[in-house]
């Protein structure tokens, strides 16, 4: 029996299947899922279908291996080819990287609105938004933490800050009574993150809503101009296509994030005006700096991210310590065998932290041959001298905080052991393919703008010149936001359903 009401798994299909709804949802993270919702309470006839598998709560816990396996796509691997080329990571799973994240739940800051409006997008004002952000936090659970579940590494990286006299705020979250157990990029463990798997899609579900896990869809099918669905096949054990599927809807919404998005709708011939269908990527890079301190920190014990430090947001830069499990802090470590082995060693002693960059270079998705969707970008001298400029200051902060050595995320460069030697390092120049880097925030592929002529969609993500096809995920985004972008998406979501329900004689759905 199904664990959801709805839900349809790859071993519940014997054979090929053909399925008629109104609105078929590729993809069930924070804009799938939301979009999902939303017409399924507007009494629209839904299909989501999600290339990941269905995990419930009761399977989440500590083993981060399995989570990179299972919750995952390419084991959280992904690579954003450069100079430097920027690792990357995304969720594969009912739910999709909210599952996975952090559950940082930030409003799109004014500025970042004002800037898309000006550029060619309607609506958009912080005016405009303020009812979707109000809606999107109320179904989320969106507030501070509860007292006690703040861990010793965010207190030691807050008290370094505010010895420098810089501003740090507590996260807002997508949370209800966080227990800070920090698994959250292993899934959640007791449901306290309000991540889709929790929230919108068993609310979807139990407004007649279907879902298809284990589910690739290969093409977005068309009938002149307009769509007609969508094909592909589910995948079974091991990773074997198994039957084939056939959903005839008469919308799509494609919302499979910032890489699959634009890979999907170039591999179904789709191309748009602007030449922009792929192009334009953003992806916030991150760079980490290891912190070793005298005293048992116990990082684990605590929740997954507590503050960010806001002082420099004009630069372009936002702050943040953030635990890393053991399989992740070991996969940025340097060295291997007995050296990794005794950095390690001190694994509770460690503090992690480092800038968030908004970004100004840009990358492209492109479909290659027998590899599938494969990401390019290049990071830009200034972008380059920002990260520097960010892991200076992060590295202040934690010596102000009492480290006692520093390792920093630049091939080559030695440890640094205080502020002094820090200062030194950095004031040389550090070639930019030194810099390790990774995202967990692409942004930009299939940007909205009214004028065909500079973005894929209009501003409420229907793909200009194809009626009926729509993008509902941070793809959309004409530029970087700055700040996590998980409660953008589901803002937007909820808007562009709602104009979509508006509009639903249009599509007869």
């Amino acid at each position: 029996m199904s664990p959801l009401p709805g839900l349809v798994g790859q071993a519940d299909v014997g054979g090929d299947i053909v399925v008629d709804c109104g609105a078929v949802i590729v993809g069930s993270g924070a804009g799938g899922a939301t979009m999902a919702a939303e017409l399924s309470e507007a009494g629209v006839d839904v299909i989501v279908i999600e290339e990941g598998g269905y995990h419930p709560t009761e399977s989440f816990g500590t083993n981060s291996c399995r989570a990179l396996r299972t919750l995952y796509r390419d084991g959280g691997g992904g690579m954003a080819v450069g100079r430097p080329s920027v690792l990357f990571a995304e969720g594969r799973c009912v739910g999709g990287s909210t599952v996975v994240n952090g559950g940082m739940s930030w409003r799109t800051p004014a500025r970042v609105l004002a800037r898309w409006a000006a550029g060619g997008v309607t609506a958009i004002s912080e005016p405009d938004m303020e009812p979707y952000f109000a809606r999107a936090e109320g179904r989320h659970s969106v507030g501070l933490q509860d007292p006690g579940t703040v861990g010793r590494d965010s207190e030691l990286f807050r008290g370094g800050a505010e010895a420098k006299g810089w501003t740090v705020l507590p996260n807002r979250r997508n949370q209800l009574h966080c227990a800070g157990t920090n698994n959250c990029t292993n899934g959640c463990p007791t449901g306290a993150k309000r991540s889709m798997l929790v929230t919108s899609v068993p609310r979807a579900l139990s407004l007649g809503a279907r879902l298809f896990a284990d589910c690739r869809v290969d093409r977005v099918t068309r009938s002149g101009a307009a769509v007609t669905g969508v094909t592909g096949h589910f995948i079974r054990q091991g990773g074997r296509a198994g039957p084939r599927m056939t959903v005839r809807a008469r919308a799509v919404i494609v919302a499979g994030g910032a890489v699959q998005t634009p890979a999907l709708l170039a591999r179904s011939g789709l191309r748009s005006a602007s030449g922009t269908l792929g192009r334009n990527l953003s992806l916030h890079p991150n760079a980490t700096v290891i912190a070793f301190f005298d005293e048992d920190v116990t990082g684990w014990q605590g929740v997954h991210q507590a503050f960010q430090v806001r002082e420099f947001t004009p630069e372009g830069l936002l702050l943040t310590a953030t635990n890393l499990t053991p399989p992740m802090l070991a996969g940025i470590m340097p060295g291997h065998g007995r050296e990794l082995g005794e950095l390690m060693a001190d694994y509770n002693r460690v503090v992690t932290a480092g800038p968030l960059v908004s970004d100004s270079g840009t990358g492209r998705v492109r479909n290659v041959p027998g590899l599938g969707a494969q990401v390019f970008y290049r990071l830009t001298d200034s972008d380059a001298a920002r990260v520097v400029r960010g892991v200076e200051l992060t590295g202040q902060a934690l010596f102000a905080a009492g480290a006692r050595r520093l390792l920093l995320p630049f091939d080559g460069t030695p440890e640094a052991r205080g502020p002094g030697e820090l200062r030194r390092l950095l004031s040389r120049p550090v070639p930019k393919r030194s810099i390790q880097l990774y995202s967990i925030h692409l942004m930009g592929t299939a940007r909205m703008n009214d004028d065909p002529r500079r973005g894929v969609t209009d501003s409420f993500g229907e793909f200009h010149g194809v009626p009926g096809l729509f993008v509902a995920d941070a793809s959309l985004f004409p530029g970087p936001t700055g700040i996590n972008p998980m409660e953008t998406v589901i803002a937007l979501a909820m808007r562009n359903a709602r104009q979509l329900v508006e509009r639903r004689s249009r599509y007869a759905i």
